[in-house]
């Protein structure tokens, strides 16, 4: 899907005034900054690859094809945080660490069928140094499986500073050498979820 960073961010700015005039009566989680990065990384993903995400999935369901019609309907519907669309191959979780063991099962899916269609997992900074998070990748590695973990590293894991929570000057995958591992770093100008303005519906 060939879409400029303007593309993203027009549909995030759409979101965010809707949500603002309490015509989405659920939670949203909002991508800004990382446009050059996402785009980057779907250079690298086929229309046969899954993509799995976290609850902040905007931009990868426009970059892995889904009609923008069809992604607003289901986020006024309230699903912001758990867009799937099975038919085009991306499925999301709302539940922290709870993509990263479908991803494995889908890379090995993928290789008891000796297909070489890949995996792409993105999670957060905090979610990156859960437990299933380390197990997952350790066996995706170990086994060989066609499975790219992408770390977006935006500092913000609710109210919580990840370095921090965990006495630690870097994440565990930020300096990782491996080809199956992303690792990025952005300043997003939302916070946690919604748009940093409180709505009483």
């Amino acid at each position: 899907m060939n879409l400029t960073p303007d593309d993203l961010i027009d549909f995030e700015n759409d979101i965010i005034e809707c949500f603002n005039n309490k015509k989405i009566k659920a939670p949203i989680h909002l991508y800004s900054n990382n446009e050059i990065e996402m785009i980057n990384i779907f250079q690298k993903i086929d229309i046969n690859d899954w993509v799995c995400c976290t609850w902040r999935s905007h931009y990868q369901c426009l970059l892995k094809g889904v009609p923008k019609d069809l992604i607003k309907q289901k986020i006024l519907d309230g699903k912001s945080i758990s867009l799937s669309f099975p038919d085009y191959k991306i499925i999301s979780s709302a539940i922290v660490g709870g993509i990263i063991p479908i991803a494995v099962g889908l890379g090995m899916a993928n290789k008891i069928k000796n297909s070489n269609d890949k995996v792409f997992c993105f999670m957060g900074d905090m979610g990156s140094e859960t437990g299933i998070a380390h197990e997952s990748i350790k066996y995706s590695l170990n086994h060989e499986l066609n499975i790219y973990w992408i770390v977006e590293d935006n500092n913000k894991s609710v109210c919580t500073d990840t370095r921090k929570t965990w006495n630690m000057e870097c994440l565990t995958y930020e300096n990782m050498k491996s080809d199956k591992i992303i690792y990025y770093k952005y300043n997003n100008k939302y916070p946690h979820a919604g748009g940093g303005k409180r709505i009483q519906f």
